[in-house]
């Protein structure tokens, strides 16, 4: 903390120097100027977190000073001090941001713990600041990657609709990057500092959906031993994520519609409505128009949530991607290999990947796992890339293998929920495990 950089500014010379050494003797880099002119300067050139200016300088005035500073140096805290403060000086500095505000004489014998506490709060905002870019970086449109023109059309679509509170249908297949995009929206929109809460309605009953969403009150029903908040409400200033939505019960969409109305809900179980400030994105692997149309999804609801509707491509219809992404999650996942061959490359590029993404990502952690060295070659790779395994349109021929990839679609459909995905297959949930062990899912 002593290692941060304070700025003096006063064209007292034997003052800047007293107040130089004062608060270079508590440990800090201080550094001098006699106007404002010079003090700009060292502001392009240093990093300094405190400026202490005079309000009467030579060149021009330090509140004006202070205006400056904050609109081009957000993050750097400033002390004005003057030889003739008034109450209302003080209170006018304050509210264009200044730290402090204090007149010579009187707390010369303090000014370092003054400095000293804003240089805490400089170096505070500093550490969120550097928080927030992380999350940016983790979070945002830039972890999003591919040139080609079909994704990037999905990332400028989204761009344009994140600083709005519109709702947003995310449409695509299982794997193609769907919560990445609504993170995405949600860390570019003004709700960035709200919460982001994601559902996935595939992975819960009706009832037991309803309870996640809305919340209950103690007493609701068998087992509701204490009240508990609801998704909705734990997303209140922030974007409710609602993947899988087109797996949700009609009957509760009705209830989901209402309450996309208004922002108004009721807790199982109670009478009261509720507010909250919430934004909804939606996302789905379905075509939610042709659901509504066989009346397996409430149309309403559909034209509600799709006012801005973005498609996700496929892998397949973006393979110019693949190197990119390979090499990507390589460098991501695993220090020790550090390329693909050519070869490997080759059979990337052919494959239709059903999976998408997320089985591109898969195949490149279990290939580079599986190498000695430090390249992944092309007998890492799964059978189903190898002609004895596939056929030329890469289909597999035996039956064991078709079941296999079968088995391992529905539980990337069902985010391995193993109950829903031996529902899904028409098995007993023991013979679903089997299974999983037989083929190494």
């Amino acid at each position: 903390m002593k290692n941060e950089h304070v700025l003096v500014i006063d064209d007292e010379e034997r003052f800047r120097e007293l107040l130089s050494r004062i608060i270079g003797l508590e440990g800090f880099e201080v550094f001098q100027a006699k106007n404002i002119r010079k003090g700009l300067k060292i502001l392009d050139n240093e990093s300094i977190s405190v400026v202490v200016t005079d309000v009467k300088l030579p060149d021009g005035n330090g509140m004006d000073l202070l205006e400056r500073i904050k609109r081009e140096y957000p993050l750097i805290e400033v002390i004005i001090i003057t030889a003739f403060g008034t109450i209302q000086d003080g209170v006018n500095a304050m509210k264009q941001g200044a730290f402090d505000y204090i007149t010579k004489g009187d707390e010369d014998d303090h000014i370092h713990v003054i400095v000293e506490r804003a240089a805490e709060k400089a170096h505070m905002q500093q550490k969120l600041q550097h928080l927030e870019q992380r999350v940016d970086e983790k979070y945002g449109f830039t972890n999003i990657i591919g040139e080609s023109e079909a994704i990037q059309e999905a990332v400028r679509m989204a761009k344009k609709v994140a600083p709005s509170d519109m709702s947003v249908l995310l449409q695509g297949e299982t794997g193609t990057g769907k919560e990445l995009f609504a993170q995405a929206i949600h860390q570019a929109s003004p709700r960035k500092g709200g919460p982001f809460v994601a559902l996935n309605c595939s992975a819960f009953p009706k009832d037991m959906l309803e309870s996640e969403m809305f919340g209950f009150k103690k007493g609701a029903f068998t087992g509701a031993t204490e009240s508990k908040k609801g998704l909705i409400e734990e997303a209140d200033g922030g974007t409710l994520f609602l993947d899988e939505i087109g797996e949700m019960d009609i009957g509760l969409q009705a209830k989901l519609l209402r309450f996309l109305e208004n922002n108004k809900f009721t807790k199982l179980g109670e009478t009261e409505e509720r507010s909250v400030d919430i934004r909804v994105i939606a996302a789905t692997n379905k075509d939610l128009k042709k659901e509504a149309e066989k009346e397996t999804f409430r149309d309403d609801l559909y034209y509600r949530l799709a006012g801005f509707k973005i498609e996700i491509p496929p892998l397949r219809d973006r393979k110019q991607d693949i190197p990119l992404l390979a090499n990507f999650f390589l460098k991501r996942l695993n220090e020790r290999v550090q390329r693909i061959d050519d070869e490997t490359m080759n059979l990337l590029l052919s494959y239709t990947w059903q999976g998408n993404i997320r089985e591109l990502k898969n195949i490149i952690e279990r290939s580079a796992i599986l190498a000695e060295g430090d390249v992944i070659t092309s007998d890492l790779l799964p059978p189903e890339f190898h002609g004895g395994s596939t056929t030329d349109s890469g289909h597999p021929d035996s039956l064991k293998e078709m079941e296999r990839i079968h088995i391992g679609r529905v539980l990337d459909r069902v985010d391995g929920n193993k109950t829903k995905a031996a529902e899904l297959l028409g098995i007993g949930t023991s013979t679903l495990y089997r299974k999983i062990e037989e083929y190494d899912l």
